[in-house]
Parts: C-alpha cells; sequence; structure tokens
C-alpha cells in the first residue's frame, strides 16, 4: 500500500455537506492540507462561515455553499454554483446528518420524515444531481456517511437504523451501476465519534434532544475519523469501519451471530 502523502489530494476539487462542524468540519481541513479545494455546505451559513475563516487561503481554496439537505429542489443549482466556481467534482462527501432519541410509539410522522430526508433522501438525491457530471468526464469519488448504525439496529434509534440502512443499500447499488464508468463509492461506518449528534438530535416530538449520549463521548475525536476516512478515500475502500474496537464488536456480532445479538439488544436498558 502506498504511504500517503501531503498533497495526494493536490488540485482534487472535494465537495462536503455537513462541513459547519465535527466530522465535515474535520475533513475540510485534513483535505486542504492534503492540497484539495474545498466546498463546505451545510444548513448553518454563520457556522460555515467560521470553518471557512479559519481555512488556510479560504479566499482561494474554500467555497462556503449554505444547502438545506431536505431542499431537493436546490440540488441541481447548488451544483451549477460549484462548477461554475472550481470547474469540476473530483470527489463528493455526503456527509450531513441528523439523529433522534425516541421509542417508535413516541416519534411523530414529522420526525420519522425528517431524519429520513435528511439521513438518506437528501444524499441520494444530491448524488443523482452531482451523478451527471462525473459520468460525463468518466471520473469521480462519491463518499457517504453511514454508520454502523446501518448494520445493525438497537432501540430509541429506529429511523436513524433505518436510514443509515437504506444508505447501505442504496450506495452499494449505485456502486455496481457506475464503477465502468471510473466513479468510486465508499461507504463510511463510524461508531462512536465526539460530536454534537446528540446535542442536534430530536425527541419524538421534534424539539432538540440537547444533550450528548456516554457512547459518543467514549469514541473518536472529529479529527482521529477524518484521518481514517482520508485513507480510506485514497485507497479507494468500498467501505471501512470506523471506531474504538468496543464499538464495533456488536456490529460483527449482529453480522456474525444474529441471534445472540438480537438476544443482548432486547436486554439493553439504555445507549443514552
Amino acid at each position: 500500500m502506498a504511504a500517503a502523502t501531503k498533497h495526494d489530494f493536490s488540485g482534487k476539487v472535494v465537495w462536503i455537506t455537513g462541513a459547519s462542524s465535527g466530522i465535515g468540519e474535520a475533513l475540510a481541513h485534513l483535505f486542504l492540507r492534503r492540497g484539495a479545494m474545498v466546498v463546505i455546505s451545510s444548513n448553518e451559513a454563520d457556522e460555515l462561515l467560521r470553518v471557512k475563516g479559519n481555512c488556510p487561503d479560504h479566499e482561494h481554496n474554500v467555497l462556503a455553499l449554505p444547502l438545506d439537505l431536505t431542499e431537493f429542489d436546490s440540488f441541481d443549482r447548488k451544483v451549477k454554483e460549484v462548477l461554475r466556481h472550481f470547474g469540476r467534482i473530483d470527489i463528493l462527501v455526503n456527509n450531513g446528518g441528523i439523529s433522534h432519541r425516541s421509542a417508535v410509539k413516541d416519534t411523530s410522522l414529522d420526525v420519522l420524515r425528517k431524519v429520513m430526508d435528511v439521513d438518506f433522501t437528501g444524499h441520494a438525491a444530491l448524488t443523482r444531481a452531482v451523478l451527471p457530471h462525473m459520468l460525463g468526464r468518466k471520473s469521480g469519488h462519491i463518499v457517504v456517511t453511514s454508520s454502523l448504525a446501518g448494520k445493525m439496529s438497537f432501540p430509541t434509534r429506529a429511523v436513524y437504523c433505518a436510514a443509515k440502512h437504506a444508505l447501505q443499500g442504496f450506495f452499494n447499488a449505485l456502486r455496481a451501476e457506475v464503477w465502468r464508468e471510473n466513479i468510486v463509492v465508499t461507504l463510511i461506518c463510524p461508531a462512536g465519534v465526539r460530536t454534537r449528534i446528540g446535542y442536534n438530535s430530536l425527541t419524538g416530538n421534534g424539539t432538540k434532544y440537547d444533550k450528548t449520549d456516554k457512547h459518543i463521548e467514549a469514541g473518536l475525536s472529529p479529527e482521529a475519523c477524518a484521518e481514517l476516512i482520508i485513507n480510506a478515500i485514497r485507497r479507494k475502500k468500498a467501505e471501512v469501519w470506523i471506531g474504538r474496537p468496543l464499538q464495533r464488536y456488536p456490529a460483527y456480532i449482529a453480522r456474525f451471530f444474529p441471534s445472540i445479538y438480537a438476544w443482548l439488544i432486547n436486554h439493553v436498558k439504555s445507549l443514552n
């Protein structure tokens, strides 16, 4: 395996959603250090400007492009804005997301739709908007931040798990469709990463959960996660599982010993 270099993404244009904090922000800084030009998107315009201001040579190498993953009709226009600014899109990192903390019986239909729209439909629709450009160039790399929740399910996260399972199915199928066109698809499956996902999660009625979870606080830093993601992209991996060993083990149990996993998850008191 070739070693990573300081400028291994030199001249590449990388579009990152969910880039106003956490993994997305860490990826933006890391791609820039590796020589890329970066488009940072989020529905938090002020935070995007903060991230951009903290980036080196940001006037030339960074485009802050506000984007709401639920506004599907805006995606074609946003793609055109990126192409006008940088001329191409080499790597699309579908990283934006939201979670919830509620049992199925307590989850409103509005919350169900919101989580599915942000965590699945938004990524699928944005990828669909970017795809003609990549197909025309016969080159591109599509990355999506899924989760180990796309490999297993657990209580009080039913819709989040459903969205991540949907990502796995959609992007695995997409890979089979586009590999002959020199387009790579990489699925990133983190376990625990110390982001604000808990604070930003929704309760069953749509209010903010506004606290973190112990398994998130025990996880990797966003910077450590970003390093592993960049390495997976550089190596053109189909899928990579990221997290501390104890946080990854349940996914292996779910995969190889589903009956044992079902028994274990039935006896979990709390994931919070």
